[in-house]
């Protein structure tokens, strides 16, 4: 008896947006910017490396940050996004540039949230060496 094909769903087509949100992780090798629905599933994404930025001394500059959230946000106003929240994570190079693409592509932004990962004690330290 053969097995019956399960339909799949895709999330490319046109789809109304009024509100999202929008994740920068800029870290010291990349700078990946998603762009999610309030539930969290993605609508776009891009990054310095998919732009075709290749190697360690072009894809970590502010220019490869400023150029992938160019990219993540012009499928967005494609889609009638108007307005976006915006989660900055990392301590990349690309941080601030990111931001500054996004604030300039006509998107209202309610808030900018920095949610870079602190530590409050860290790991422990290595044994002091005995000589």
């Amino acid at each position: 008896m053969p097995k019956s094909i399960k339909k799949i769903n895709l999330r490319k087509g046109k789809r109304r947006l009024p509100k999202g949100v929008i994740h920068i992780q800029a870290s010291f090798n990349n700078t990946i910017v998603t762009v999610t629905d309030i539930r969290g599933q993605v609508v776009s994404w891009s990054s310095a490396g998919a732009c075709g930025f290749k190697g360690t001394k072009k894809k970590i500059t502010p220019f490869a940050a400023q150029t992938a959230a160019e990219n993540a946000t012009r499928i967005l106003i494609d889609q009638g996004m108007k307005q976006a929240e915006v989660m900055i994570s990392g301590p990349g190079p690309g941080r601030d540039t990111a931001l500054r693409a996004i604030r300039r592509s006509g998107i209202i932004l309610s808030f900018v949230r920095d949610v870079t990962p602190m530590p409050h004690n860290g790991c422990r330290p290595p044994r002091k060496r005995r000589v």
